[in-house]
């Protein structure tokens, strides 16, 4: 099972050209069952929403989160996978006067079970982090008992371990990108200077391979290279 997080910056590049069909090519590479996106739009009257493409040209479901309107269109994010999704809602993060963020979760039947994905993005200061974090691990949705194991993942603005991922380990494993690659910084994507972008997870789901994505093309294509993790099960193994 493979999994990727991606803040697409809207599709705009580094180049400053919108392009979604770019995107779907990054990810088309990829090949993930399940992806994770942050700031994309979604279709509104008599626009056509970057989602919803994205999922059209994979062959996926789609789940979204709206955390605000932008250019008169629904803005946030979204899920997609190419399982079944039995349900999704949406978490409110914002914090006072900065900009507005939220969580999806979504419960995808997977060919093993259940499986809950949570796809955040955090705030860029560390004082509204520090509100995020408490806000969603005091949520019914951490609390309430789920049927299969969590795996959350997102772009959480946090580049060194800070009060973010010290509270989130606590409850979760974390990927150690470490392990995997040598280059672990994701943002900006033609020059990467800072880890945004992480995953965690619960047991009994183990991580066999982690890599960000570095090709010419994802390198161009937004403003952060995608992550992914394959996952596997322990009778997998």
């Amino acid at each position: 099972m493979k999994i990727v997080t991606y803040n697409i910056h809207k599709a705009r590049g580094m180049d400053g050209r919108v392009s979604i069909k770019r995107i779907a090519d990054v990810l088309g590479e990829v090949d993930a069952d399940i992806i994770a996106l942050q700031e994309v739009f979604s279709k509104s009257t008599g626009k056509e929403g970057q989602a919803e493409t994205l999922a059209s040209i994979l062959d996926m479901n789609i789940a979204f989160g709206c955390t605000r309107h932008q250019r008169g269109q629904p803005y946030g994010n979204a899920i997609l996978t190419r399982w079944p999704i039995l349900e999704w809602r949406d978490m409110e993060l914002s914090w006072m006067h900065r900009e507005r963020r939220g969580c999806i979760r979504a419960d995808v039947k997977t060919p093993r079970g259940t499986l809950h994905i949570y796809n955040i993005h955090m705030g860029t200061s560390y004082w509204e982090r520090r509100h995020q974090v408490r806000s969603f691990m005091a949520s019914k949705q951490i609390h309430e008992q789920l049927e299969g194991p969590r795996v959350l993942v997102g772009d959480f603005n946090e580049w060194i371990r800070g009060l973010t991922t010290r509270i989130l380990s606590e409850k979760f494993e974390s990927l150690n990108l470490q392990l995997h690659v040598k280059k672990r910084r994701s943002y900006p994507g033609l020059l990467p200077m800072l880890h945004l972008d992480h995953i965690y997870f619960e047991r009994p789901l183990h991580i066999e391979k982690a890599e960000l994505v570095r090709t010419r093309l994802s390198a161009i294509a937004s403003d952060h290279l995608p992550l992914a993790a394959r996952f596997v099960w322990p009778n997998d193994q």
